[in-house]
């Protein structure tokens, strides 16, 4: 097609209606060709509402599509990290337990000597569960020497009764190891999503367990001499 003809292709598309990028790639010419060619050219009302409401979709379309991109790209980065956590992490034995559950509690756990127990604080069900284990499985504490108090907003006292339960379902406790909660009366300004699907902060204690904090504290104490010899 001679240059006379692709201009004359180029003022009829325009003339129809066609965005100076589809009348570019259509013909394969440059942006500034066409956008010369053109430049006399005066489109409909209607041309530009129909070039308007197309360039929103495709840019939404784009954004859809970059949006699945990056959450595909997540969703194998999850999947490669737990492939790779599976190959380095086999049973647990009960000496990794230990060593898992000592440093939980370096972070989580009673060390003050204000507390006089065994107190394991936090709010992940999952971890609770890790120290119960341990406590059971590894030092083979009495399991109706666990107990634990729950602590918890007071805009979740009419639900109370079911943060109670899933404890108690949780750790398969006995209604005299679930101590009468603590309310933080602090304002919220808002309702949070997972407001239906939070159950507070536990604390996990075991009855007459101070020589059991002075045992977790040696623990610890060991650790940090192992690792800092090293």
């Amino acid at each position: 097609m001679s240059k006379f003809e692709l201009k004359a292709e180029a003022q009829k598309l325009r003339r129809e209606g066609s965005t100076i990028n589809e009348i570019k790639d259509k013909l394969g010419l440059s942006k500034s060709t066409v956008s010369l060619w053109c430049r006399d050219i005066t489109l409909t009302e209607e041309q530009y509402k129909k070039i308007k409401k197309e360039h929103i979709f495709k840019t939404q379309k784009g954004r859809l599509i970059g949006a699945q991109m990056n959450k595909n790209k997540r969703l194998n980065a999850i999947k490669e990290a737990d492939i790779l956590g599976k190959k380095f992490i086999k049973k647990i034995s009960k000496r990794e337990l230990l060593l898992i559950a000592t440093a939980l509690y370096w972070s989580e756990g009673s060390k003050s000597d204000s507390t006089s127990s065994f107190i394991f604080v936090n709010s992940d069900p999952e971890m609770i569960l890790v120290m119960r284990l341990f406590l059971i499985d590894v030092l083979h504490i009495p399991h109706e020497d666990i107990v634990c108090s729950i602590q918890i907003n007071i805009i979740h006292k009419e639900r109370i009764n079911i943060v109670l339960s899933f404890w108690k379902k949780l750790l398969n406790l006995q209604n005299s190891q679930i101590r009468k909660p603590y309310y933080i009366n602090t304002r919220v300004n808002k309702v949070y999503d997972n407001y239906e699907n939070y159950y507070g902060v536990c604390r996990l204690i075991v009855r007459r367990g101070k020589n059991l904090k002075y045992r977790m504290l040696g623990l610890i104490k060991a650790i940090k001499e192992n690792i800092m010899s090293a």
